[in-house]
Order: C-alpha cells, then sequence, then structure tokens
C-alpha cells in the first residue's frame, strides 16, 4: 500500500478545514491517503497586527521551510496570503475551482455598512478594507484586529464591535454565517477584495515526483488560474512604485477577461479605478485539470495572456497617478 501524502497546513479552523477540503478531493484523485500535518507559523502566534508583521507573507514563510525540508509533500494557502514573487524551490501546483471572492459585513441587527452610525465600531486589519470603509461610511471608526473567524465574530456578539468585515469564501468553509448574525455581501464593483481572495493555491516542491505533481494538477481550475494570474500581477506591477492599499477582482468567460482593479489612499480620501475587458483565448485543453500547462504552453497560453494584461493594468494605473494617491 502506498504510503500517505503529507499535507501541510497551519492549525486554525479555517486553514484546517480548507486543506482537509483538499485532502479530502485529492485522494479521490490520486488513490491514496492523505494526512494532515499541523504546522506553526509566525502569524498563528503573534498578536501584532498584519502591517507591523509584514502583512502578505507572514502565514506562508514557516509552512514553506518545513515544504522544502521535506517534512510535508504539499501545502495549502489562502492564494491571497502568498507574495507575488516566486517562491525558489517551489511551484503552485493547482488552484481548484475559487470560492465566493467577496467581503462581507457582519452585524447583529443587519444594519448595512452605509448606515452605521457615527462612531459605530468595524473591525478589521486590512488597511485595503479600511479604506473602503472610510469610503463607503467616514462616520464610522475601524478598530484593529487579528484573531480566528470565531473570535471576530464573537466580539461582535458581545457588543465590542459593531461590524466585522470577513472574507465570504472563509466562512462558507467554516460553515456559511451563523444564525444570530446578519450578513451583507458587498458587491465586487465597488468593493475589488485582495487579489486571489477566494482562492487556494496548492503548493509543491518543484523536483515532487511527478506522479504527485500529476494528481495535484487534476485539482487546477484553468478560469480560476487566469483570473487570479490577472489579479496578482496588476499587485506586483504595482508594488515597486505604489504602497497604497489595493483592491483587484478578475474574471474569465467566454474567453473575456474583465479585471477592475482600485487603488486607495489610506483614509479614503482619494481613490483610482480602472477597468478593463480584453479577449484571452484558451490555448489548452485545460478545464479542470489543467495543472500547470497553462505556463507550459508559452507566451501563446491564457495563463501568460492574462499575466500581461495585468501588468499592463498596472502600468496604466501608475501613470494616471497610483503612486501619487497615498499621502
Amino acid at each position: 500500500m502506498s504510503s500517505a501524502i503529507r499535507l501541510g497546513t497551519r492549525r486554525s479552523a479555517l486553514a484546517t478545514a480548507q486543506s482537509q477540503q483538499t485532502a479530502d478531493a485529492l485522494a479521490a484523485v490520486a488513490g491514496r491517503r492523505v494526512e494532515l500535518v499541523p504546522i506553526t507559523s509566525e502569524g498563528d502566534v503573534s498578536r501584532a497586527s498584519l502591517s507591523q508583521l509584514g502583512g502578505q507573507g507572514v502565514f506562508a514563510t514557516r509552512l514553506r521551510e518545513a515544504l522544502l525540508a521535506g517534512e510535508c509533500d504539499l501545502l495549502v494557502h489562502s492564494l491571497k496570503d502568498l507574495p507575488t514573487a516566486p517562491a525558489p524551490g517551489l511551484v503552485i501546483a493547482a488552484i481548484p475551482e475559487r470560492e465566493d471572492a467577496r467581503d462581507i459585513v457582519l452585524t447583529r441587527d443587519g444594519t448595512p455598512l452605509h448606515e452605521l452610525h457615527a462612531g459605530a465600531v468595524v473591525g478589521t486589519g486590512s488597511p485595503r478594507r479600511i479604506a473602503q470603509i472610510s469610503t463607503r461610511n467616514p462616520r464610522v471608526e475601524t478598530r484593529d484586529l487579528r484573531g480566528n473567524i470565531d473570535s471576530r465574530m464573537g466580539r461582535v456578539r458581545e457588543g465590542e464591535l459593531d461590524a466585522v468585515i470577513l472574507a465570504a469564501a472563509g466562512l462558507a468553509r467554516i460553515g456559511g454565517v451563523p444564525a444570530d448574525l446578519v450578513a451583507e455581501p458587498l458587491g465586487l464593483a465597488e468593493w475589488p477584495t485582495a487579489p486571489g481572495q477566494g482562492a487556494l493555491a496548492v503548493e509543491a516542491r518543484d523536483d515532487a515526483p511527478a506522479e504527485l505533481r500529476d494528481a495535484i494538477a487534476r485539482l487546477d481550475d484553468l478560469a480560476t488560474r487566469v483570473a487570479v494570474t490577472a489579479e496578482r500581477a496588476v499587485l506586483s506591477g504595482l508594488d515597486a512604485g505604489c504602497h497604497a492599499p489595493v483592491g483587484v477582482y478578475a474574471q474569465w468567460q467566454d474567453e473575456s477577461l474583465r479585471i477592475r482593479a482600485v487603488v486607495y489612499a489610506p483614509d479614503g480620501s482619494r481613490r483610482l479605478g480602472l477597468d478593463r475587458t480584453v479577449l484571452v483565448r484558451g490555448g489548452y485543453a485545460g478545464e479542470p485539470g489543467s495543472g500547470n500547462g497553462a505556463d507550459a504552453a508559452g507566451d501563446d497560453g491564457p495563463v501568460a495572456r492574462a499575466r500581461r494584461t495585468g501588468d499592463g493594468v498596472a502600468r496604466e494605473l501608475l501613470d494616471h497617478g497610483a503612486a501619487e494617491v497615498a499621502p
């Protein structure tokens, strides 16, 4: 009997849930048992804000060290938590079909975010969300927030916060919105979220056995990979010359790639947005299970074209003054 495939995961309820879902899907296609290997990251033990810890990548570093050291065979990340730069020795071997990419406001009584009273307190640790909250309702206050989803929702239940903003995908993966709270989904046109939000990244070593790489690749969803590649290319292109919060959402459907990107001043006082729709034809027989075939297809593949499109959106935002949006 083949040995079990070891999947490294953070210990939080959300990370464990999404890792177990991926483990079950991988076991089904690989015909092998997949076991979870809990790993503790710096982001899990520190109570500092994400911006103080370094933001993107704080949850991934320790897991990647474990993968490179052979403590596990693959990892599952929330894609929005991964830096856009490639990790030496590692490859994103699959990006499964994306969950809901929206943010959700949770309150006790269902009051919409834009109607919350002056001085109402909204919890979030995200600079992007803080800027968007200030744009949507400048009367409210924001409070830096850490902790797992349950603890964040508990602070709304107990009245410490009037509202909290969470990713819809994370809520769905742990069972959905609890009956004692009311959800307000925020539309992606006016409230684009973090690049890659709602998507998972399955990461493996670049020298992993071909059998394992092939099995992981069967979890890949081409439409999701194309969309999130464009989103991450926008973020990567802006990183060099713009440090303002960014929201990006892309969708690839019927060979049309639509991108909505907005750069915000940290206090929400200014924003610069751009919408683009371009034709991106499918370049190979991908569909679910495409794996890294899009990259292997070369410069004419849909993933490569999505990356170039995202790069172009970033350059255009910079040309229009994105770097000056942040004071």
